[in-house]
């Protein structure tokens, strides 16, 4: 069963975004990463505006490479380098050092338009 930790807000498209802090990281869940297996390259977003759902990187795996999409409009403030030498890290700490991108959200009341963890459980079955 994949670790789906109850403070961070969830897409159905598998990112997660923390909005417990001021600038919000932002990666894609345990579930997704599991079902891409093993990362190896990640083009992280470029720094600036975002819209909610708009496409900012590509994560390429030994499966497949996916569209990771912006969870909320704002600004992406910082991209996590350590990706770019150790792409497994998404693997190995999904919620910690596999953050993707840190955004500066455009509103707090995006939060209310994700998934919670109760509903993200029953969305990945």
């Amino acid at each position: 069963m994949s670790l789906v930790p109850d403070h961070l807000r969830y897409r159905e498209s598998h990112e997660w975004v923390d909005f417990t802090q001021e600038i919000c990281p932002v990666g894609i869940t345990d579930h997704a990463q599991a079902e891409l297996t093993d990362v190896v390259f990640v083009d992280l977003p470029k720094l600036g505006s975002v819209k909610a759902g708009q496409q900012v990187c590509v994560i390429e795996s030994v499966k497949a490479a996916s569209d990771i999409y912006a969870p909320i409009s704002g600004e992406i403030i910082a991209v996590n380098d350590g990706l770019t030498s150790n792409p497994g890290l998404i693997n190995t700490e999904p919620y910690a050092g596999g953050w993707i991108f840190k955004i500066k959200p455009a509103s707090a009341a995006e939060a209310s338009a994700q998934m919670d963890a109760a509903a993200y459980k029953v969305h990945i079955g």
